[in-house]
């Protein structure tokens, strides 16, 4: 805890303000920061530490960027990490979207990967995945029949992508689509950090009568690299209840129900 004038900011506290920063400027000084939030360089140079190792800044020369500015995409584990109480919230909230019976797709990520693990057991439900991951965790479930797209695996994400997997999702129409994006906002609509994975997102969408987003408040107002769909596609989205209540209505007049868990 340092004391900023006569305010105490928790480390926390400041690494936040330090990812907005570097968010809203494209790029933060050390030195500068350290000016900024009266404390020793050594501290920022932690906090930078402590941002990096959660896959939303990288360390540059003097400071650091948000990998937004990069189009780096952080490893599945670092991504795993970060907003798990939020993203487990989310995955609960979404079993509400689930039919009671029919058919699902499931997209490859973090948050993802946490509905998957409460998807219910009092349900016949034909479960579509593009995750080796998903589907280990699915297959001995005796109420499901799992599908699993296969294709090439992405070693970063572990999804698989590419023609093997677009192939398949054309002839498939499914009741609910579960969604996963890197980046969501009102300007660019939903993208992503790889173009193999955003084609895979955008035929999951063509392929589904509802579509259902999963996106942590860190996703929300912040663009990545390639373009999959716009808000407008969205019938829903769940995310946590920290999204500001201005952002939350202005994301719900572009298009989708927006639900904070």
């Amino acid at each position: 805890m340092e004391q900023v004038g006569t305010t105490v900011m928790y480390a926390e506290e400041r690494q936040q303000a330090i990812l907005a920063l570097a968010r809203s400027k494209g790029r933060v000084d050390v030195v500068a920061l350290a000016e900024e939030f009266s404390v020793t360089t050594e501290t920022i140079r932690r906090d930078l530490t402590v941002l990096e190792r959660a896959g939303t800044v990288r360390r540059v020369h003097g400071g650091a960027m948000p990998v937004e500015r990069l189009g780096f995409e952080p490893e599945l584990a670092a991504r795993d990490a970060v907003m798990t109480e939020e993203k487990q919230r989310i995955a609960k909230a979404a079993l509400e979207e689930l039919p009671a019976d029919g058919s699902v797709i499931v997209d490859a990520g973090t948050t993802t990967s946490r509905f998957v693990q409460l998807l219910p057991t009092d349900r016949e439900l034909t479960v579509i995945v593009n995750s080796p991951p998903h589907a280990a965790v699915l297959a001995t479930r005796p109420n499901l029949t799992v599908i699993i797209l296969g294709g090439r695996v992405r070693g970063r994400t572990l999804a698989t992508v590419d023609d093997w997997v677009l192939r398949p999702l054309a002839d498939l129409w499914v009741d609910v689509a579960f969604m996963a994006t890197n980046g969501c906002s009102i300007e660019r609509g939903l993208t992503t950090s790889d173009q193999a994975e955003a084609a895979v997102k955008r035929a999951m969408i063509a392929s589904s009568r509802r579509r259902v987003l999963l996106a942590d408040r860190t996703k929300i107002g912040h663009d990545h690299l390639v373009r999959f769909g716009d808000l407008a596609d969205i019938d829903v989205l769940i995310t946590d209840s920290g999204l500001d209540t201005d952002l939350a209505a202005d994301m719900a007049a572009a298009g989708p129900e927006v639900v904070r868990a």
